[in-house]
């Protein structure tokens, strides 16, 4: 199955095998530390946001910003 964008609804771990330099966008911008946490297979970027106290409105700039870079990544592989 191909990813066409970032949601809330994809897994931290998943998100991180498609798109590792996700990573330090979400620890250093957004405090979200669940890169290396055991509960990162099973806990969806939307729930590991959450968790994190970030809003609606952070939570929509962050998939912005995830997305933009998704795109970058997947132009630079063509």
């Amino acid at each position: 199955m191909k990813i066409k964008t970032i949601d809330e609804k994809i897994s931290i771990n998943k998100l991180l095998d498609i798109l590792p330099e996700a990573g330090q966008l979400l620890i250093e911008k957004y405090g979200i530390f669940c890169v290396g946490c055991p509960m990162a297979q099973a806990e969806t970027l939307g729930q590991g946001a959450k968790s994190h106290g970030l809003g609606k409105k952070e939570r929509e700039k962050m998939l912005v910003e995830l997305n933009k870079i998704f795109l970058l990544h997947k132009k630079s592989k063509s």
